[in-house]
């Protein structure tokens, strides 16, 4: 892997295992995102950052990296339900701008190509 490469991909790590670890320090936050279909809203919010913690190790970790990418993929479509509420529901959150909640819809996208750049065999 490329210097750049290498960059790229620790950055997706640290932005993982720090978003993961922001569901423990802000549980209240995560919360408010949940729709109210879902059940078990504080059980979803710290299984959510767990996931995200130990993918985001997992996506730095060579041995690991592909199912880890994969599975950060699955994450993301799992968890674009609450962004599209959080968008839906912009009164809710009144101290984020409504332009910054739509644009987390694209940014989904975004991150699931990323991640999908480290689902590829690694060359030997």
């Amino acid at each position: 892997m490329s210097v750049a490469g290498k960059v790229l991909c620790y950055t997706l790590g640290v932005l993982f295992v720090g978003a993961g670890l922001n569901h423990f320090l802000q549980p209240a936050l995560y919360l408010n995102i949940m729709p109210p279909y879902l059940p078990w809203h504080r059980f979803l919010v710290y299984l959510s950052g767990v996931f995200e913690v130990v993918l985001g190790v997992g996506v730095v970790l060579p041995a690991s990296r592909r199912w880890a990418a994969w599975a950060l993929i699955l994450l993301l479509i799992a968890v674009f339900p609450a962004n599209v509420y959080m968008a839906q529901h912009a009164a809710l959150f009144p101290n984020v701008p409504v332009w910054a909640l739509w644009l987390r819809l694209p940014l989904q996208g975004v991150l699931i190509a990323w991640a999908y750049a480290y689902t590829r065999p690694r060359r030997t």
